[in-house]
């Protein structure tokens, strides 16, 4: 079977990010599930609404901050070694959450294990399998791979919800850990680490191609990931640009949508439609995202897409009060944008420090996009708080936009490489 795929017709790169695409579909499910549990555990267990996002906030801090350390696990040991185990791990946090009784294991399973395990299987696993399967159609391939994370959520929260209110919380967990079960075999047979595994060269790369030499030390690679990224003007312009991303996506609309919709008189399950419209929409934008990111200059693309994103916020708090046709315009307009940066950025990381090399490094710049989540996740909470309505927190994130596209247009241009490049800080010992 593998002889026939690797066969000219059908490169086996396709079948690599088929299965991928399913993984990151599955994790973007598992990763968000604790937002569906909420209001059960709060019944069940009479645990205040701010004990259970205390779970919440580990989970999508540890959730950015594992994936550079999985990426460099998986120079070392392999994208599929560190699929099944990531798979597991979630199997078991999930599955053991049935019998907890306390937040702290609550913070331990859903924040802790499911946390790490997810964001092994989040941008980094995208980006990695990318960089090292595809030279032709990168960036097409990425803009697919991210766009598996709103169809995860479209996907199975609804479904997640349903199940919960039919048959309670738990069921909702035990179909999630089977779920990362049965793709554990799927992964195990047909998920392989590099394309001369199956006697091939990355799909479109030439015939003087070199395959990059395995990573060290896991550890020892992320953190002198960070340290070469961290020397480089360009890796702080990218990760504070990201940081305004996480921040104007999943901290603010992400969490915040459905409560301002609220705020503004209507229904709860009338705004949580209008965010799985956003996730719907940027199913289409991510792809074309990429699409064009391997056609147009992804430091232009990342400048459009803040600055565009950046008025759409000011045009929101207008939005919300007419609660008409407008709205439904930002939510088209926002849902096309809304993981559209993920395929430039990552090609930029790539061009800038190499396939290998700019894996680790995209990791430790997607941790600061969820830096930037949890910062405006709490931060817009806050100033609900303080002064009675989310206005403000609009206008701050918009505005942030705007910096976010000074700064990724001030990235210096790089010509796109073919071959990995040799770092000595991060070769292996």
């Amino acid at each position: 079977m593998i002889a026939r795929l690797a066969a000219p017709r059908i490169h086996y790169a396709w079948v690599a990010a088929a299965v991928t695409f399913l993984t990151l579909l599955c994790a973007a499910a598992f990763r968000s599930t604790p937002s569906v549990l909420m209001v059960p555990l709060q019944h069940e267990f009479g645990w205040n609404r701010a004990a259970i996002s205390v779970a919440v906030s580990i989970n999508l801090v540890l959730f950015g901050l594992s994936g550079p350390f999985a990426a460099a696990l998986m120079q070392r040991f392999g994208i599929k070694q560190v699929m099944v185990v990531a798979l597991l791990l979630v199997a078991g946090g999930t599955g053991l959450t049935t019998l907890m009784h306390a937040t702290w294991q609550l913070d331990l399973l859903w924040g802790v294990v499911v946390g790490i395990a997810t964001g092994a299987m989040a941008s980094v696993l995208a980006a990695s399998v990318a960089n090292r399967w595809f030279v032709k159609g990168r960036g097409l391939v990425m803009g697919l791979l991210s766009a598996s994370t709103a169809t995860g959520q479209i996907g199975f929260l609804p479904f997640l919800a349903f199940l919960t209110g039919v048959s309670g919380w738990r069921a909702a967990a035990v179909a999630v850990a089977a779920v990362a079960l049965l793709l554990v075999p799927i992964v195990a047979v047909v998920m392989k680490n590099r394309p001369e595994d199956v006697g091939l060269r990355p799909y479109g790369a030439s015939v003087a191609y070199t395959p990059p030499r395995p990573g060290g030390n896991p550890i020892r690679v992320s953190l002198n990931g960070l340290r070469l990224g961290a020397r480089s003007g360009s890796f702080w312009l990218l990760a504070g640009s990201f940081f305004v991303c996480g921040a104007s996506t999943n901290g603010l609309i992400g969490t915040h949508l459905i409560p301002a919709a609220m705020d503004h008189g209507m229904a709860e399950v009338t705004a949580a439609s209008l965010l799985a419209l956003v996730g719907f929409f940027d199913i289409i934008g991510t792809i074309f995202s990429g699409w064009l990111t391997d056609r147009w200059n992804s430091r232009g693309l990342l400048c459009w897409y803040y600055a565009l994103r950046g008025l759409s916020l000011f045009v929101l708090p207008f939005a919300l009060r007419s609660l008409g046709v407008s709205l439904i315009i930002f939510i088209v307009f926002y849902g096309l944008d809304w993981v559209a940066t993920v395929p430039p950025t990552a090609a930029l990381a790539v061009q800038i420090f190499g396939p290998e090399s700019g894996s680790v490094i995209y990791g430790w710049i997607f941790a600061a996009h969820q830096f930037g989540a949890a910062f405006a996740a709490y931060g817009a909470g806050a100033i609900r708080t303080w002064m009675g309505d989310y206005l403000t927190a609009f206008v701050i994130a918009g505005v942030l936009c705007f910096i976010a596209a000074a700064l990724v247009i001030s990235i210096p241009s790089v010509k796109g490489r073919e071959q990995p490049v040799t770092v000595p800080s991060v070769a292996p010992a």
